[in-house]
C-alpha cells in the first residue's frame, strides 16, 4: 500500500490542467503549470541529494514558491518542514538542527534570519524570489534550466509528511510529525465533508501557509478540488475585503482576529463578497462576532477546532448535524471527539454530558509523535486517545464546547474561572471590538481576573469601571473582572491568535 500528499496537485494538474491553482497579484499560475514548476523544483533538489525521508525546511511567505517547493519536497518522498516566519536566526537554527534538515529554502524577503540560522546549524540553503543580491544559489533560476522529474516517489502512508513545530510556550518548541495519511486524509475530509469545498470555489489564502490550518483548511484541501487560491501575503482588513470582492472569493478560512478586522473594515467600504461560507479556528469566534458578521456580510461562520498535532482540523460545525454556534461542533468524519477527567493522567476516563474536563481525539488525522522526544509523545498519547490540553464539555447531540487551555484557567479563591466565558459576554458589550480575559496574581484570592479591551467606535468613552458594573450583572460573583485595562491593540502571533502570555507579562 501506498499514498503520497504530493498526489493533491499531481492529481489535480490531471483533471483540472487549465484552471487557476494559485493568483497572486497579476500572476495567476494554472494546475498544469504549477505542477510542472514544481517538478522542475524537485529536480534541482534531486540534484542537491534530497531524496525519501530526507527533510525540507521551508521558510516562506504565502508566495506562489510555497507550494512549489513543498509538493517539490514531498513529490521525492521527502519530509517538508514549514518553519514559523517571524523566528529569528537562532531559533531556525534550533529547527534545522532537530528536523536534521537537508536544507533550508528560503524566500529573499525572509533570508538575513534564514541564512543565519542556516549557517549556525550547518544546513545549505537555495533562495527564491532574489534580486541579484546575494550569491545565494537561487532555486527558481536553476528550475529553469533542468528537466522536470518524470514522476513523484510513493510513500507509505505511515511515512512522515510534514513536521510542524509547536509555538513552544513552554520549553523549546516541538516537532509534530504528520504522516502522508494523517494529511492527506484531512484534506480531502475537510474539503469534501466539512466544508463541501467546489472546483469552482475561490479561496483568500490569507492565513500562513507554514501553519496548519492555511496548509490545510486553504492550501491542500483547496488543491484536493481543483479550486483557486488567491494569496495575500500579509493579512490586512481593507485589502483583505478587496482581494474578497475583486477575486469573488467563495470560502474564506480566518481566525477570529481577521473577522473582526474585516467588519471594521466593512464600515469603511460599502462593497460586500460574495461568500459561500466562512470557516474560522485558531482560537474562539465569540458569538456577538458571528451574528454581527451574519448581518453584514451575509454569511454564516462555522467554527471548528484542531492542532497542530492533529492535522489540523479534528471537529467542526458540519451542515449535516447543523450547528450550534459558540461550539466547536462535532468530529469530523474518522475523528472521535470526547471528555476526559483532566486530573487523571495515566489513563482516559471519560466523562459524560455536560462535565468539563480535558478534550481528548482520536482517529486518522492523529499525529505520530513528537520528533525526537518519546516523553513528551507518551503523555499525550494515552489509551489510543490525543489528549489536547483544552478544558471542554460535550452536550448531547455529541456537539463539544471549548472551555479554555488547561494552562489559561484561573483559579480564583478556589474557584475555576474560565477566560473564554467571560470573553463572550464582555464581546457583547456594544463598545467592546476585542477582548482577552487573564490572570494575575492576588495575594487574597490566588489569581485575580483581568480584561484587556480594544474599544469598538462605539465605545469610544467605554472606561473600566463602567464595563466591570455591566459585566457583575451578566457573571457570577467570581467571574467578572476585577481589572480592566485599555489597548490600540491586542499582541497577535502570525496566525492570528492572541498572544496572552506577552499579555500578561505587561500587567
Amino acid at each position: 500500500m501506498s499514498l503520497t500528499l504530493a498526489s493533491i496537485l499531481a492529481e489535480s494538474a490531471e483533471r483540472y490542467p487549465d484552471r487557476d491553482a494559485v493568483v497572486l497579484g497579476s500572476q495567476r499560475i494554472s494546475y498544469a503549470d504549477l505542477w510542472d514548476q514544481t517538478r522542475r523544483y524537485a529536480a534541482v533538489l534531486a540534484e542537491r541529494g534530497v531524496g525519501p525521508g530526507d527533510t525540507v525546511a521551508l521558510l516562506m511567505p504565502n508566495v506562489p514558491d510555497f507550494p512549489r517547493v513543498y509538493y517539490a519536497a514531498l513529490s521525492l518522498g521527502a519530509v517538508v518542514v514549514p518553519v514559523h516566519a517571524l523566528l529569528v536566526g537562532r531559533e531556525i537554527a534550533y529547527v534545522l538542527r532537530d528536523s536534521r534538515a537537508t536544507v533550508l529554502v528560503v524566500a529573499a524577503p525572509l533570508l538575513e534570519q534564514g541564512a543565519a540560522g542556516a549557517a549556525e546549524a550547518g544546513v545549505p540553503v537555495l533562495a527564491t524570489m532574489g534580486d541579484g543580491g546575494s550569491d545565494i544559489e537561487r532555486l527558481d533560476v536553476l528550475a529553469e534550466q533542468v528537466t522536470p522529474i518524470r514522476a513523484y516517489v510513493q510513500r507509505d502512508p505511515s511515512d512522515p509528511a510534514v513536521i510542524l513545530y509547536t509555538s513552544g510556550t513552554t520549553g523549546a518548541p516541538k516537532g509534530a510529525v504528520l504522516t502522508h495519511l494523517n494529511m492527506t486524509m484531512n484534506a480531502i475530509v475537510t474539503a469534501t465533508s466539512v466544508i463541501n469545498m467546489r472546483t469552482d470555489d475561490v479561496l483568500l489564502g490569507t492565513l500562513p501557509l507554514f501553519h496548519s490550518f492555511g496548509q490545510t483548511v486553504v492550501m491542500n484541501a483547496g488543491f484536493f478540488v481543483g479550486a483557486t487560491m488567491v494569496l495575500m501575503p500579509r493579512f490586512d482588513p481593507a485589502g483583505a475585503l478587496g482581494l474578497l470582492v475583486d477575486e469573488k472569493v467563495t470560502v474564506f478560512a480566518g481566525v477570529p482576529t481577521m473577522y473582526i478586522a474585516l467588519l471594521a473594515a466593512a464600515r469603511a467600504d460599502e462593497r460586500r463578497p460574495a461568500l459561500r461560507i466562512c470557516a474560522s479556528g485558531g482560537s474562539s469566534i465569540p458569538v456577538a462576532v458571528i451574528d454581527k458578521f451574519r448581518d453584514v456580510f451575509g454569511v454564516e461562520i462555522y467554527e471548528g477546532y484542531g492542532l497542530s498535532e492533529t492535522s489540523p482540523v479534528a471537529t467542526f460545525n458540519q451542515e449535516v448535524f447543523g450547528r450550534k454556534p459558540g461550539t466547536v461542533g462535532r468530529g469530523i468524519w474518522g475523528c472521535d471527539a470526547a471528555i476526559a477527567a483532566a486530573e487523571v493522567e495515566s489513563r482516559i476516563e471519560l466523562l459524560g454530558v455536560g462535565e468539563i474536563g480535558e478534550v481528548v481525539l482520536r482517529g486518522h488525522n492523529i499525529f505520530s509523535g513528537y520528533l525526537n522526544n518519546p516523553e513528551a509523545t507518551e503523555a499525550v498519547l494515552v489509551d489510543g486517545w490525543f489528549r489536547t490540553g483544552d478544558l471542554g464539555t460535550v452536550d448531547s447531540d455529541g456537539f463539544i464546547s471549548i472551555v479554555d487551555r488547561k494552562k489559561d484557567m484561573i483559579l480564583r479563591g478556589g474557584f475555576n474561572v474560565y477566560p473564554r466565558e467571560v470573553e463572550e459576554v464582555l464581546a457583547g458589550h456594544p463598545g467592546v471590538a476585542q477582548v482577552a480575559v487573564v490572570g494575575f496574581p492576588d495575594e487574597v484570592h490566588g489569581e485575580e481576573i483581568c480584561a484587556v479591551v480594544v474599544r469598538s467606535p462605539e465605545g469610544a468613552d467605554l472606561d473600566g469601571p463602567t464595563l466591570i458594573e455591566w459585566s457583575k450583572e451578566r457573571l457570577g460573583r467570581y467571574k467578572y473582572p476585577r481589572r480592566v485595562e485599555f489597548a490600540d491593540t491586542l499582541p497577535l502571533g502570525p496566525s492570528g491568535k492572541v498572544l496572552k502570555r506577552e499579555i500578561v507579562t505587561t500587567l
